[in-house]
């Protein structure tokens, strides 16, 4: 069983079939969740230093940053199944 990987921007990937949501980061507790994940280690920053568009987390409870639109990082996910015929 092979995993399927998601790019997220600047070569960075996340398992598809890890992720439980890709949301944006502008709301206060999706921020208090992001700091919450700093102090416990499970932030992942895959930004390459810019700004942060999206927040996707994990079924491990990682929460993963990236600097594409929560869109885009969707578009991508929905094509992965396509790629295989679906």
């Amino acid at each position: 069983m092979k995993n399927k990987l998601l790019h997220i921007g600047f070569g960075n990937m996340v398992v598809a079939d890890r992720i439980v949501s890709i949301i944006h980061p502008n709301s206060a507790p999706i921020r208090r969740l992001k700091d919450e994940a700093r102090s416990q280690g499970r932030l992942i920053d895959a930004t390459e230093g810019r700004k942060t568009r999206a927040i996707i987390i994990t079924d491990s409870n990682h929460v993963v940053l990236s600097a594409l639109q929560p869109e885009t990082i969707t578009m991508r996910f929905e094509g992965e199944g396509k790629e295989d015929g679906e």
